[in-house]
């Protein structure tokens, strides 16, 4: 996506309470993936990919783009919590096109890819990376991916915002979402992948606004038929989501809930990101899917 709690400390001081909670949240099943080599310990692989949520991206962090360590997103909470050893190969700005071709319509991912680097190093499609990666590591258990905010980021811009534009194009781009995932998962079962294929699917950034929302409600729709079309379970992050914002004081509004970052520009405004909040519900989600589907017999 680039789908981008108020900021009270400095960038810094920040990224350090940010990375020393999800350490201690996590436990020392966290601190052990920290210190193990790549990919390696405990032999279970899990692959995670898709756009900046998965990357765990922040608004305008400056310094910290130089090393991709800074950024915790949700596999690493959920590969500590399920004992996988997690490879993100995630993109920020990646879309479902982008995903499958390096020239591919994207919102920003080439321009970051070309300046940072990723939690994952390569040059290739991410899709490429992927098959790659499963040919590799027959081992991995879990494959979870998140694409399709940043077709719709897509479509908001080319529209400028106007509702006529929107709901006018709205199909065909979910069209292309469907197709495009349609692909993905296929590709990804064919590497003889046997383990949970997941999608995880997208929270509102503000429940209380029904237009926002309806396009949210939209695309997961979109999601949850690719992946029931190719045997992938859901996560669902956007149930997860409303319940927590659901309160007399957030009312709906993702923001309020402390759920997404803070928006550099103004402190009582947020970006689209999820904070380390937002990236531990993800993670509960995810592990609840997976825990559901996965028998432990290995």
């Amino acid at each position: 996506m680039t789908f981008t709690s108020f900021r009270l400390f400095s960038a810094a001081a920040r990224r350090f309470c940010r990375t020393a909670l999800a350490l201690f949240l996590t436990g020392a099943a966290a601190a052990a993936v920290a210190g193990a080599g790549e990919h390696e310990g405990h032999g279970r692989a899990m692959l995670s990919l898709g756009d900046s949520v998965v990357f765990g991206y922040i608004t305008q962090d400056g310094f910290a783009y130089l090393n991709a360590d800074n950024f915790l997103g949700y596999p690493d909470i959920v590969g500590a919590a399920l004992r996988l050893d997690p490879a993100n190969g995630s993109c920020p700005g990646e879309t479902t096109s982008s995903f499958l071709s390096l020239n591919g319509p994207d919102n920003g991912c080439r321009l970051f890819k070309a300046n940072f680097p990723l939690h994952e190093d390569y040059g290739s499609t991410q899709l490429n990376f992927a098959l790659s990666y499963l040919g590799a590591h027959r081992n991995t258990k879990l494959v979870t991916v998140q694409l399709g905010a940043n077709d719709g980021f897509l479509l908001l811009a080319a529209c400028a915002g106007d509702p006529a534009c929107i709901q006018a194009r709205l199909p065909a781009t979910l069209a292309t979402v469907y197709a495009n995932m349609n692909t993905i998962l296929s590709n990804l079962r064919a590497t003889g992948f046997k383990g949970v294929l997941m999608v995880v699917n997208y929270y509102s950034v503000d429940y209380s606004d029904p237009g926002q929302t309806g396009l949210t409600v939209a695309l997961n729709q979109t999601l949850a038929a690719v992946a029931a079309a190719n045997r992938a379970v859901v996560a669902d992050a956007f149930t997860a989501f409303q319940r927590v914002a659901s309160t007399p004081f957030a009312a709906g509004q993702t923001c309020k809930a402390a759920l997404l970052n803070g928006n550099p520009q103004n402190q009582l405004q947020c970006d689209v990101h999820p904070s380390l909040t937002g990236q531990r519900l993800l993670a509960k989600a995810i592990g609840a899917a997976y825990l559901t589907t996965k028998r432990w017999d290995d």
